[in-house]
């Protein structure tokens, strides 16, 4: 069989795309390996869906995307808003709120947007095949024709086609469906891949690092967080969350894309509060235990972690030297932690790196070396924030792609 277009992954980005360039007249089969449809975007925003973000600006996409080649991803986003995406939410009724820093969530759950991505699907008269599997993908050329077919072998037969669109995501979450089918396609295709890595992950410490703070488990606090070095390097005001294996929340999941092995994590517990001078100022007019004051800003488990260094939690603070309440302030405002890993592609969001955009079309998203292979979403190397930039890019990236199919 024959078709104007195959794309290979029906999530975020192959959906949408499919649903694109079916209404606009091309006859398209979307195949999946998986039995459940769309799983990531079901269980995103913790069942809701954070599917967009109102703040994202195109004109500086680099400021809440990671690549190798930062500039790549500007021209989709420029030409596919999240003004775009609600448009067609509305269209369809579906409800939604802006929780926090312009991220928007569905009302009635994640499932509307799957519901309304396959309805989209339906009236561009898409077929769908799933779970069908693909054994191998080649190239078939009839004398004189110079843009070769693609053929694939699949478990429902073999297909043919001339656009091929590769949305199969990054590694991260394999129980949900995750593979590197995507990378070992670029690969056969003599493409080059950045390495990817979780990203949107927690972080881990050793045993010996997080003994002391293993009882701290589901504390969670606002901080300023940063990594790296240099006055451009990454810096998140958000929750920190601690768990029994390290580090958690927004903050961290954020960091966690900069981060890299060997690297400290710096971490302000009382952003915006000038600790040391608030501390003077209780010695002077104070009786109170040190500990005391300080659960005015933290639970009493993280007052006593923070003090316990100095032996002088239980001290009343006017008899508490200055040099020691200054000592205090600095582990405050600049905590300084060495993570030794993160949980893994098991608990990231998202997957750094991928198939290198250097040999992509980014008006397009069209391979450089091979006429009629397209790659849309996590599978390239373009890694959103969190809080909703990852599904910007899917929406994004397919929309370009299937105005070029």
């Amino acid at each position: 069989m024959d078709w104007d277009a195959i794309i290979i992954g029906a999530g975020a980005a192959g959906l949408f795309c499919a649903g694109i360039a079916g209404q606009r007249g091309l006859r398209v089969l979307v195949i999946d390996h998986s039995t459940v449809i769309a799983e990531k975007i079901r269980i995103s925003g913790g069942g809701r869906c954070n599917f967009t973000n109102r703040d994202l600006d195109a004109r500086s996409a680099h400021r809440h995307f990671i690549s190798d080649n930062p500039s790549f991803c500007r021209s989709a986003l420029s030409r596919y808003t999240p003004h775009d995406f609600i448009h067609l939410l509305s269209q369809y009724r579906i409800g939604f709120h802006e929780k926090h820093k312009g991220q928007l969530f569905c009302d009635e759950g994640s499932h509307v947007i799957i519901d309304m991505l396959l309805d989209e699907c339906a009236a561009g008269r898409v077929e769908r095949w799933q779970p069908c599997c693909i054994e191998a993908i080649r190239t078939i050329s009839a004398a004189g024709d110079k843009n070769p077919q693609f053929e694939l072998d699949t478990h429902h037969g073999s297909v043919k086609t001339r656009k091929l669109v590769i949305a199969t995501g990054g590694l991260s979450i394999p129980k949900i469906g995750a593979t590197d089918f995507g990378y070992r396609i670029a690969k056969q295709f003599g493409h080059k891949l950045i390495e990817p890595r979780p990203a949107l992950v927690p972080l881990t410490f050793s045993n010996d690092q997080w003994e002391s703070f293993g009882a701290l488990a589901g504390i969670s606090i606002p901080v300023r967080v940063t990594t790296g070095a240099g006055k451009s390097r990454p810096q998140f005001d958000e929750d920190l969350l601690f768990t029994h294996r390290g580090l958690s929340g927004p903050g961290i999941l954020q960091i966690s894309s900069y981060w890299n092995s060997g690297e400290a994590l710096s971490i302000d517990l009382l952003p915006d509060t000038k600790i040391e001078a608030c501390l003077k100022e209780f010695k002077s007019s104070s009786r109170k235990k040190l500990c005391t004051h300080l659960t005015d800003w933290f639970p009493q488990r993280l007052a006593d972690a923070i003090s316990a260094p100095f032996g002088i939690a239980d001290r009343p603070i006017n008899e508490i030297a200055d040099k020691a309440l200054k000592e205090l302030a600095e582990r405050i405002q600049g905590w300084q932690v060495y993570p030794n890993g993160s949980e893994g592609f098991k608990k990231a969001e998202v997957t750094r790196g991928g198939v290198d955009t250097k040999e992509l079309s980014s008006q397009t998203m069209e391979s450089a070396r091979q006429p009629g292979l397209h790659f849309i979403g996590e599978v390239m190397d373009v890694t959103g924030w969190l809080g909703g930039y990852n599904f910007q890019w899917a929406w994004a990236s397919a929309h370009a792609c299937a105005l070029a199919l």
